[in-house]
């Protein structure tokens, strides 16, 4: 699996050449953010986790600057926050709302339909909900990632010293 993710991502010289990155390029010379070991991969699973669960556009642009503040794995981070796409951001948002309503004893309306025209209609009673779902959802993830990680790298240690 290593070597299919180094395979894969980018060549850290040539992303450092690149002068439209702004401060970013500055810092891009850490070699934490290209490796793939147990530190810089478990980072990369918190930061990757905690912004894929944030309700903003743009996901990958909030990952980015934290991966490198924290020196965890760029391209693992970035590519973690697509754990909300598309396909998932709807199921994935309704649950974060239902588990936030739930936990601030909130009712949740029989008729609630997920669609953008809806929730800009009942957004103002239910973005409390909604944010705290979203964070909730976002701390934990980031931490069992973060976690889960150093256990199977230490498992896999474990088992090649057997």
């Amino acid at each position: 699996m290593k070597k299919i993710l180094k395979r894969y991502s980018p060549n850290a010289g040539d992303i450092k050449k690149h002068k439209r990155l702004g401060w970013l390029s500055e810092h891009l010379h850490d070699p934490s953010l290209w490796n793939f070991n147990r530190k810089s991969i478990s980072k990369a699973f918190a930061v990757g986790l905690f912004c894929a669960f944030i309700p903003v556009p743009f996901q990958m642009l909030l990952a980015a600057p934290v991966a490198v503040i924290v020196s965890a794995n760029l391209p693992l981070s970035i590519a973690l926050v697509w754990i909300t796409n598309p396909i998932t951001m709807a199921p994935i948002y309704y649950g974060c709302y239902k588990l936030g309503a739930w936990l601030l004893g909130v009712q949740i309306e029989s008729d609630f339909v997920v669609s953008p025209e809806y929730i800009w209609q009942v957004f103002d009673t239910i973005w409390q909900p909604f944010l705290l779902g979203c964070l909730i959802v976002s701390t934990l993830s980031s931490i069992i990632g973060y976690f889960g990680i150093q256990l199977i790298y230490r498992y896999r240690v474990y088992r090649r010293l057997r």
